[in-house]
């Protein structure tokens, strides 16, 4: 399990990642809400674990802004904020949990496993979207009459798309998110799997720019065309 962990405190950190560790989870961690949105917005976790109280954007910020832009991924709010009013405040923002500092490390834990099988169970295991279907466990895609099973970084690359139809994201925006690196570091591995999943998934007769949804936006990068 991959969690991000935004906390600005630096012991209540290195507290949650070493238990974590221990758990077999693996913990990436970000000390301001800025980079924390930035970080969640590029990158795919299991989970989310924040701070309220954190510099240049606060929790409800960061929270705010990862639902307005269609992240869904599950939220523990970790805060010492514990009035109901902040609490109503996550939950009506997006948070899918709460819990209070001082907090044991194995209760955080108990908490995110809950979370996260839950959202699987609520969301179901496979994303719609312009005519493809996804299924995140098999990783197979089905585009009308074709089916075929993803690499892993196929699979993340359309997820991605998938999850935020109509907006275009840069060459490095899907480096980073399939391949996690920070730069461009001038390759052509993008095009190469954008021209692999078209492959996969259409056929001759479906590769016009008006019926298949993988579009390539000149000099700038990919979206999936939400376009009738």
């Amino acid at each position: 399990m991959d969690v991000l962990l935004i906390e600005d405190e630096k012991k209540i950190a290195d507290f949650v990642i070493e238990g974590f560790a221990v758990a077999g989870m693996r913990t990436h961690h970000e000390a301001d809400g800025f980079r924390g949105l930035t970080t969640a917005l590029m990158k795919r976790f299991d989970a989310i674990v924040m701070d309220v109280s954190m510099p240049l954007m606060d929790g409800f910020e960061v929270l705010a802004e990862l639902r307005k832009s269609g992240v869904q991924t599950p939220v523990i709010m970790l805060t010492a904020r514990s009035d109901l009013e902040d609490r109503l405040r996550a939950f009506q923002t997006g948070a899918d949990d709460y819990l209070a500092k001082p907090f044991f490390i194995e209760e955080l834990i108990v908490r995110i496993k809950k979370i996260t099988h839950q959202k699987v169970f609520e969301s179901g295991t496979v994303i719609t979207q312009s005519g493809i279907s996804l299924d995140r466990f098999t990783r197979i895609v089905k585009f009308k009459n074709r089916a075929a099973t993803l690499t892993q970084r196929e699979f993340v690359l359309l997820e991605c798309l998938m999850l935020s139809p109509g907006q275009i994201f840069t060459r490095q925006q899907i480096l980073k998110r399939a391949w996690n690196v920070d730069f461009d570091p001038g390759t052509n591995l993008v095009d190469v799997c954008i021209q692999r999943l078209r492959k996969k998934i259409s056929d001759a007769d479906f590769y016009s720019v008006n019926s298949f949804p993988l579009e390539t936006i000149r000099g700038v990068g990919y979206r999936l065309n939400i376009e009738p």
